[in-house]
């Protein structure tokens, strides 16, 4: 067997909250009598997107003799995953999901206004869940065939007109180029590129500079995917105006 990179769980650390199981896009983590497993060495790609959602630090990646990496059998475990937890909540009143309940993959139906709000108020145009991109799946259906908006955390907040010019019709991943630990985001991005159809990305980012390294990440993600996918970079001030961006 090869050496490579491979996830290590410390038992002992791990309480089995299971905040590391929806940052894994392969599927290759579940919880197991009351602790975090890896359940097929091949289906880890070792990059440990999973280390840093872990609140006991009992995750880390080494190097060791592990069967190689399979991509096509991750992928077929995550949507098998991914089918069933859509057949548990057609047959179960409750939603059920493996990790944390806030991380659930949601495709949100916006035909209809939310009950209590009026027909003047301003509606969310947000069509999936969860956003940030430490969670979402690179094989969620809301990111094929769509426009994707790579945001920079505080934009929302900036922006009052976000939902209608920047979020409508599109898909949406949010990340923080400061404070995340975005090492392992570019080749997420790019595995979400190269599983889906996607026409544009769209990446609004604030006037701050260490706002701007979210651009970066995203034009090294299509470098990776290997696809030819035009980068928009859209940058807002704090009086939340739209802006030429430097990139």
């Amino acid at each position: 067997m090869p050496v490579r990179d491979i996830i290590l769980i410390n038992e002992e650390k791990c309480d089995g909250c299971g905040l590391c199981i929806p940052s894994c896009p392969e599927g290759a983590l579940a919880i197991v009598n009351g602790k975090a497993k890896v359940v097929s060495e091949s289906y880890c790609d070792g990059m440990g997107a999973c280390v840093g959602e872990c609140p006991q630090n009992a995750m880390t990646v080494v190097k060791r003799e592990a069967p190689e990496f399979d991509e096509v059998a991750a992928m077929k475990n995550t949507r098998r995953a991914e089918l069933a937890m859509r057949q548990a909540d057609r047959a179960a009143p409750a939603p059920q999901f493996a990790g944390c309940p806030g991380s659930r993959m949601m495709v949100i139906d916006k035909k209809e206004k939310p009950s209590g709000i009026s027909s003047e108020a301003l509606s969310s145009e947000l069509t999936q869940w969860p956003v940030q991109l430490h969670l979402v799946s690179p094989y969620a259906p809301y990111f094929n065939g769509r426009e994707l908006l790579i945001a920079a955390d505080c934009v929302p907040f900036a922006d009052p007109n976000f939902h209608q010019k920047l979020l409508r019709d599109r898909s949406v991943a949010i990340a923080c180029p400061k404070l995340d630990d975005t090492s392992s985001y570019a080749p997420k991005l790019a595995e979400i590129i190269k599983n889906n159809d996607i026409p544009k990305i769209v990446v609004a980012h604030m006037v701050v500079p260490c706002c701007m390294g979210i651009v970066a990440i995203a034009q090294r993600a299509v470098e990776l995917s290997g696809k030819d996918i035009p980068v928009e970079p859209l940058m807002v001030g704090i009086d939340g105006d739209h802006q030429k961006s430097p990139f």
